[in-house]
């Protein structure tokens, strides 16, 4: 597992009309290679409103359909549920998720 890849997650929240998302791994390497049991993810939703905590991703990272990583709604994921790999992000992907996420949290 590795920080920028794509998982498709069960979710089978009430909230959420999705029985599956997929996520992007956000956590820093460290965290990930470490025995805690959770990583911090970004969820990916089919909708782009062109907000400066999204990135758009598409069938180049192995999805479906354009979409883009919503980085204002951070999770926490347990590693046990990140079984379906999806694909993963381009470095320069990885450069606008970093870009995204510092705004998303107030680091500029």
């Amino acid at each position: 597992m590795k920080r920028g890849n794509l998982y498709r997650v069960y979710k089978g929240s009430p909230t959420d009309p999705k029985r599956y998302r997929v996520f992007v791994v956000v956590s820093r390497q460290v965290l990930i290679d470490s025995k805690f049991s959770t990583v911090i993810c970004a969820p990916i939703y089919s909708s782009y409103e062109g907000l400066s905590t999204q990135v758009p991703v598409g069938i180049e990272e192995g999805l479906k359909h354009d979409s883009s990583i919503y980085c204002d709604e951070l999770v926490s994921i347990r590693k046990k549920a990140l079984t379906n790999f999806m694909g993963t992000l381009s470095e320069d992907k990885l450069t606008q998720l970093n870009r995204a996420l510092s705004i998303a949290v107030g680091i500029e």
